[in-house]
This record gives C-alpha cells, structure tokens and sequence, in this order.
C-alpha cells in the first residue's frame, strides 16, 4: 500500500461519520463513502500534493451527497424502501438514545449550509479555513453559517423558536 493510499485510509472514519450525518442512514452512507474513495483514486493524479488530503476528501464527499441530491430530485422513484423501513423501525428507550435522536432530528431542521458547517467544525473538527476549502465559500461566510447553526441548534434542543429581535 502506497503512503497516498494510507493516508486516504486514516481519513475513512472521519469521511463515514459525516457522510452518516449528512445522510442519516448507515447504509446509504457507505454508498457515499465508496463513491467517494472510488472517486477520489481514479483522479488521484488530480489532486496537489501539497495541498490538503483531508479537505480535498471530504469536498468529493460532498459533491457525491450533491450529486445524490439532485438524482433523486429527477428520480424519485428510485429512493428504496430503506427509509420506510428505518422509520418502522423503534429504538430502544433509553435517555442517551433520545438524546442523540433529537439532536438528529434538530440538525434535520437547519439549513444544509448551516448544518454543514456544524458538522464538519464540530464533529470533524475541522478548521474554518477547511471548511471554507471544502465547501467553498470564504472563512467569514464559515464562521457565520456555523455561528446561525450553533444558535438554531441550541434553541431546537432546548425546544422553542427564536424570538425576533428588534433592530433598530
């Protein structure tokens, strides 16, 4: 195995818990992750050196979420009937198993790019300007999403809407 090869391998984990977030299915999620590694080794030669691994990982990553988006969009019927069938499905009741269901169902409701950010700082604990690489956008652009995220975040887990402030 070439040292490139190993590096990639090290970036797995990190590439399957985001792409677990970004879809919220596991099985759906290592159909993302294989793409994405399919993809990233046959343009291997397209990546910089000495440029970031990870960053340029997780950017594939998200252009085959993209992609996925937009196929379903134009064809609908092709979504399976895993998603019927994990909705079915009960989890046990335990506190922890709530927890971690709500902040799902919390991080559902934000905005993709907010949600996106979210993950990648606070889950991948990836800096701004990785993020900023991945998705992008500039640093400050980051850095707002991810500020609007954490605050609709933390109003959703604490249950209630945001109040509009008064801008005078």
């Amino acid at each position: 195995m070439s040292k490139i090869e190993s590096q990639i391998e090290a970036e797995i984990p990190g590439l399957r818990r985001y792409a677990r977030a970004l879809s919220g299915d596991v099985s759906q999620a290592d159909d993302l992750v294989q793409d994405c590694l399919e993809r990233a080794l046959s343009r291997l030669t397209l990546w910089r050196r000495d440029s970031n691994l990870r960053a340029w990982l997780f950017t594939i990553l998200r252009h085959v979420w993209i992609d996925e988006l937009r196929r379903r969009k134009i064809r609908p019927e092709l979504n399976g009937m895993d998603d019927v069938m994990d909705s079915a499905a009960t989890a046990p009741n335990q506190m922890d198993r709530l927890a971690v269901r709500d902040l799902g169902a919390a991080l559902a409701l934000l905005a993709p790019e907010q949600r996106e950010a979210v993950l990648l700082v606070g889950l991948e604990a990836m800096s701004y300007a990785e993020v900023a690489a991945v998705t992008g956008v500039p640093v400050g652009t980051v850095m707002s999403r991810l500020k609007r995220g954490r605050d609709r975040l933390a109003l959703l887990m604490h249950g209630g809407e945001a109040a509009l402030r008064r801008v005078k």
